[in-house]
Formats: C-alpha cells, sequence, structure tokens
C-alpha cells in the first residue's frame, strides 16, 4: 500500500451531514499518484429486465456511506490508515446503449488498472460488470469470480439481446475474462423458468451454492470454500444488493423473497478475508424504490466498506 496522502474529511470539524457526496466523504481526485484505491461510480441501468433506477445507485450509496468511520472492528483494521482512497467519481455512459457505454467504462478504467490502483465501481445494473472484467483481465488474465446473487445471469440472451444483466457472466466466460473452476457464485434462489437455469452455470464449471445450500453452510465454512478454489488467483467480487431479502434492501429492481439479512451478508464477506482481490462492485441499487431513509443504500455501502477492508487486510 502507498500511505499515500488522501483521508476522508475529519467528522469533528465537517458534520457527517455537510460536505459533497463522496463514498466515505473521501476527496473527488482523478490524479491517480499516491492512491491505493480509486471508488467510483457507473450510473447506468439500461440493461435491466424488470425495474429500473439503477443508474440513481452511485449517488444513493455515496450519501449513505457518510455514516461509515475508519475502523473496521470486525477485521481489525483501520481502512484509511491502511489505504489511500479517492472517489474518482463517475465514468462516462451512454443511456440506452450497453455496448457504448462498455467501451466508454472500458476507456476510463484503463489508467486505473495500469496504474495499480485497486478499482470498486457502485452499480449500476449487473451487465456493468462485463466491462470491469474485460478492463482487468488486459491486466491479470482470467480471474477468479466471488459472486454473492440471488441470479446467475448466465442466460444467453433476453429479449434478443446479448448484453443485459442476465448474460453478463455467459459473455465474460465466452470472452475468456473468468476462469470458472476458480469461481463460486452463492445466493441463487426465487422462481425458475426451468432447471437450466441453474444447471448451466454449473456446466460452465462453477461453483453454485443455492440460498439453503449457502445459509447451511455457513459464513466460516463458505471463506473456506472460496479461498480453495481461487488459490492464489485474482479475484473479482461481485455483490448483487438482491443477495439480501427485500426486508433489508427493497431498493433493487429484481427482488426474492427467502433472502439474507444484512448481518449475514456482511458475515459472508467478511470471511473473504485472504483471498487476492484485485476489483470488485456492488450493483443494482435502485433508490426509487428503497424506504425508511435509505436502508438498501446503507447496505451497500456498508458491504463496500467490507469489501475494501478485505484489499486492506492484504500484505503489502
Amino acid at each position: 500500500m502507498s500511505q499515500g496522502p488522501y483521508k476522508p474529511l475529519d467528522a469533528q470539524v465537517i458534520p457527517r451531514f455537510a460536505g459533497i457526496r463522496t463514498f466515505m466523504r473521501a476527496p473527488h481526485v482523478t490524479d491517480l499518484t499516491g492512491v491505493d484505491v480509486a471508488v467510483y461510480g457507473i450510473p447506468f441501468d439500461t440493461a435491466t429486465s424488470y425495474r429500473t433506477g439503477p443508474r440513481f445507485g452511485p449517488e444513493a450509496i455515496r450519501s449513505a456511506s457518510a455514516l461509515l468511520r475508519p475502523y473496521n472492528p470486525a477485521l481489525a483494521v483501520n481502512l484509511v490508515d491502511a489505504l489511500s482512497i479517492v472517489d474518482y467519481g463517475d465514468v462516462p455512459v451512454s443511456p440506452g446503449d450497453t455496448e457504448r457505454t462498455y467501451a466508454q467504462v472500458e476507456e476510463a478504467l484503463a489508467p486505473i488498472v495500469e496504474a495499480g490502483v485497486f478499482p470498486a465501481a457502485l452499480g449500476g445494473d449487473h451487465a456493468i460488470t462485463l466491462a470491469e472484467l474485460r478492463a482487468l483481465a488486459k491486466k491479470h488474465g482470467p480471474l477468479a469470480l466471488v459472486q454473492l446473487d440471488s441470479h446467475g445471469d448466465v442466460w444467453e440472451s433476453y429479449f434478443g439481446q446479448r448484453y443485459f444483466h442476465g448474460t453478463t457472466f455467459k459473455r465474460a466466460l465466452e470472452e475468456d475474462l473468468l476462469d470458472p473452476t476458480a469461481s463460486v457464485q452463492a445466493g441463487m434462489r426465487g422462481s425458475l423458468y426451468g432447471p437450466d437455469d441453474i444447471q448451466i452455470a454449473k456446466d460452465f464449471g462453477f461453483t453454485v451454492l443455492t440460498t439453503d445450500e449457502l445459509r447451511e453452510l455457513g459464513p466460516q465454512r463458505y471463506g473456506e470454500l472460496v479461498r480453495e478454489k481461487t488459490g492464489d488467483r485474482p479475484v473479482f467480487v461481485s455483490f448483487d444488493i438482491d443477495f439480501l431479502d427485500p426486508a433489508f434492501a427493497p431498493g433493487t429492481g429484481t427482488p426474492e423473497a427467502g433472502g439474507f439479512s444484512t448481518a449475514e451478508a456482511l458475515a459472508f464477506v467478511r470471511n473473504l478475508k485472504g483471498i487476492r482481490l484485485e476489483g470488485c462492485d456492488v450493483v443494482e441499487v435502485s433508490p426509487p424504490y428503497d424506504n425508511a431513509g435509505a436502508v438498501t443504500a446503507l447496505a451497500a455501502a456498508t458491504v463496500m466498506y467490507e469489501l475494501l477492508s478485505l484489499r486492506a487486510c492484504l500484505p503489502a
């Protein structure tokens, strides 16, 4: 870690309700000198299939993140002492044009990846992950995917579209961006069009855990399984907020009943400590459907905080 100069605003000087909304109140910086982590938004939801709104996700997550403090007691790490974190802003997108947006995101991420800065994305619908994986695979080769989600996103197409939020990881496999044998999808649940909706991912080589299987496994054994599968490979963690039950995350486009609580989700993320984390995103937050003081956005901000804490725990 660079021990660079960037720190959040001091809450004892500028109250948490004040100031420009950036992630964890980190400075908005695009010069990558002295930067360890660049948090950036991808405000795009053209590829949603049901309820739109994730284009407003980055803004909502940033606002909720004002509550986050530097020290993570669960992982015993001071996040802002360990990492120089900036909010890189939002990358360019083209509403209505998924493939053009992919090209814009790849171009915007190239200098971050080339500089060796850890990229952390605030979504946006789950289609955006394909562009992130393209950018990272240019440096690292095929990555191990650790996906916490209620949907596998491995369909061939939807309404004739090959690029939408339900096809992301099928396209990533076709483009050799992922190592399926090192990848774990967890949290699958809900009604399906047929048994192939889950089986297809297993046929690709993914390890797939349904919600019931994951709950039975528990956080500690889940972490052990992921570390066993990923080994020393570079890992990308993609957290879809619909991994949570709608009672804890109503603000999402395709909610599925029977999911996890926020506390359970944080335990699963924390038990990933030790993986070689090279990139991450939190996606599918749809503020128009959120309630109770942006409970979904707060959950998403906290998940991102935990993911950055995992990065901070890695040896320099």
